[in-house]
């Protein structure tokens, strides 16, 4: 894979990748990521991305496959909310350039939201392949968040005995990776969004979403402030756990349902990437 590193220092004999190795294949992976998680509106590309990770885990990363639906299900929110927020800006019918400057303020919000999900799929990829290569060098916690490590290594190694990870295995990796992305692009994404959001309607409609992913068609995440962490963890881990109940093929087989994926995907996912990979790539 292209993002596989050559430069090992020698010592003693032996091929030992020194501290420099791991930053220059580190920084490898994050330009790679960031041309393969595209632009803002490059939902189906990421989405191929995060289905990626959690295939290349041996099916024990659920993260990158929720989120997989998170950014598929994102298209029509930010349609229903643009078409939402041209009828709510009428109220500025008498003085078209307030009208103009609070659309587009709205649209800089849904271009935060969507920025966090391409630098959450960043560092999706990143952390993966580089865990991956490095997860056991003494110096792999200086790239990846200690107990974030610790969860990513778990899924290596069952994915190299050919293990998949029970439930409870499979929440407690998620959790740790769930958590951390919350609290180190998340959460101060979102609050810097919203405090620069100053249309009050539009922002108290934005931030009581209603998310129905494909696999959960039959319920609804209300949110009350969306902008509160406590609620996104509580309503994350309720989403974990809804997937975990419907059934991991279930779950991946209803990223169909979102009729966004090209048919390429569907017939062959690794093939796909490999597909997208090459071109974004090369294309660079």
């Amino acid at each position: 894979m292209v993002w596989q590193p050559t430069d090992l220092s020698l010592s003693g004999g032996e091929l030992i990748p020194s501290t420099e190795v791991l930053q220059s294949f580190y920084d490898s992976l994050q330009r790679d990521a960031e041309r393969l998680a595209g632009g803002l509106t490059d939902l189906a590309q990421r989405a191929t991305v995060y289905h990626h990770i959690f295939e290349h885990s041996g099916r024990n990363h659920i993260f990158p496959l929720i989120a997989a639906h998170g950014a598929l299900w994102a298209r029509r929110y930010f349609h229903v909310g643009r078409q939402l927020g041209w009828w709510c800006s009428l109220q500025y019918a008498m003085s078209p350039e307030r009208r103009r400057e609070q659309l587009a303020e709205l649209a800089n919000f849904a271009d935060s939201f969507r920025d966090i999900n391409r630098r959450v799929c960043i560092e999706t990829f990143v952390s993966h392949h580089f865990t991956e290569r490095f997860g056991d060098h003494s110096d792999a916690n200086q790239f990846v968040q200690p107990s974030l490590l610790f969860a990513l290594n778990r899924c290596h190694a069952a994915r190299r005995r050919g293990r998949e990870l029970s439930t409870n295995e499979k929440r407690t990796v998620f959790k740790a990776f769930f958590l951390n992305e919350q609290d180190s692009i998340v959460g101060p994404a979102i609050e810097r969004a919203t405090a620069s959001f100053q249309w009050p309607l539009m922002k108290f409609v934005a931030l009581r979403p209603i998310i129905r992913f494909a696999y959960f068609r039959n319920q609804r995440f209300l949110f009350n402030n969306f902008s509160c962490k406590d609620e996104r963890i509580e309503k994350g881990l309720r989403a974990f756990d809804i997937a975990s109940t419907a059934g991991w093929d279930r779950v991946e087989a209803s990223l169909r349902d979102y009729d966004i994926l090209p048919n390429a995907f569907f017939a062959g996912s690794a093939k796909h990437f490999a597909t997208v990979r090459e071109a974004v790539l090369e294309a660079a």
